[in-house]
C-alpha cells in the first residue's frame, strides 16, 4: 500500500501534486486488484505451471 507523504507542505505540491497522489493511490489498487482476480481465476494446475499456489496471490498481487 501507498503511504502518503507528510513531512511535505501543500504549497510545495499544492492541488495538483494531491490530485497526482491520489491517482497514483487510486492506480496502483487497481492494479493490484487485477492482478488477483487474474491469478484467482486460473486452475490449481496453471498456477502449479508457472511456480505458484493459491496461498500466493495476495503476496503476488501486493508486490507489483
Amino acid at each position: 500500500m501507498s503511504a502518503i507523504e507528510t513531512n511535505r507542505g501543500y504549497a510545495v505540491g499544492g492541488v495538483h501534486g494531491v490530485v497526482a497522489k491520489v491517482l497514483a493511490m487510486l492506480s496502483a489498487w487497481n492494479d493490484t486488484r487485477v492482478t488477483r482476480r487474474e491469478l484467482s481465476r486460473l486452475s490449481d494446475r496453471e498456477l502449479d505451471d508457472i511456480g505458484l499456489c493459491r496461498g500466493d496471490i495476495e503476496r503476488i498481487a501486493r508486490h507489483y
